[in-house]
């Protein structure tokens, strides 16, 4: 993890600052100090702090950023988060890239805690997806686990998920699973083995191949319902697709164990944080 984002920040700098950043290069002096504050502008939950953090200590090691609120807290509009103090021109060419990650992190956290929140009165969990910006994975998946929801796999090699195409590609759901167990077998291996199913006939189907977990993609209520109480705790069930803030509650009161919203990533809005900078003539404060 720690090579993964100490390279992930060098690109987002590279990508930003490239040749130089030359209206602050024309603008302010080396030797001049500024410090600066990160304020909330609206409710939600911090994410990020850490990495916004590295950002800043990449550009100038003697950079000093004091985290004032925990990852994974909630924080409210008007709250100072973080203070920063060092060279200006280093807080101001840090400043966008600092802000990009905590922004997205802190609204990936926020929208997860408060698709939590509407169904915590169930035993039913938050699940992301891979639906991730492309490189920035674990990010999009830390922010989850901090505003309390739970990673679904990181990548394809985590966990059998047998989808449609594959069921196409096979056959059949017993022949992707009989596929899925002749790996594991050959492998010695101890991934799970999740089905995608679209109708009841298919739930019968991975019932019957006594997989892991059974998702049902795109399920009505009413199906989702009948789906569950076939299943009857057999294995644990998933549901998929098109899952909202205004039925995430009715979903999770069908029984089933986990829900998974690719739009906690993939459309999530960045939280409302700015940094405020001043001259600091008092470098030692």
């Amino acid at each position: 993890m720690k090579n993964y984002l100490t390279d992930i920040i060098k690109r987002a700098l590279d990508e930003d600052i490239q040749s130089g950043d030359v209206t602050t290069g024309s603008i302010i002096l080396d030797s001049t100090l500024a410090k600066g504050k990160l304020l909330i502008k609206e409710d939600g939950i911090i994410a990020g702090l850490n990495i916004s953090k590295q950002v800043f200590q990449m550009l100038d090691s003697k950079v000093d950023f004091k985290i004032l609120s925990d990852d994974g807290n909630k924080v409210k509009k008007g709250n100072i988060v973080a203070e920063v103090s060092g060279k200006a021109s280093v807080i101001l060419t840090g400043e966008r890239t600092a802000l990009n990650f905590l922004q997205r992190m802190s609204g990936i956290a926020t929208l997860t805690n408060i698709f939590i929140e509407k169904i915590n009165h169930t035993k039913a969990q938050i699940l992301d997806t891979r639906k991730t910006v492309p490189g920035f994975r674990l990010l999009d998946k830390e922010a989850v686990r901090l505003g309390g929801g739970k990673n679904h796999r990181i990548g394809l090699f985590d966990l059998f998920l047998i989808k449609d195409n594959h069921i196409e590609m096979a056959g059949s759901i017993t022949n992707a699973v009989i596929a899925c167990r002749k790996y594991q077998h050959e492998k010695k291996s101890n991934l799970k083995i999740e089905v995608e199913t679209k109708n009841l006939n298919e739930v019968q189907d991975a019932l019957d191949c006594k997989v892991d977990i059974i998702m049902l993609d795109n399920f009505n209520i009413e199906l989702m319902h009948e789906a569950v109480k076939l299943i009857d705790n057999e294995c644990l069930v998933e549901a998929s697709g098109n899952i909202t803030l205004n039925n995430v509650k009715e979903v999770a009161e069908t029984g089933v164990d986990f829900i998974s919203v690719g739009a906690l990533t993939h459309s999530v809005k960045a939280l409302d944080i700015s940094l405020e900078v001043e001259l600091n003539n008092h470098p030692d404060v």
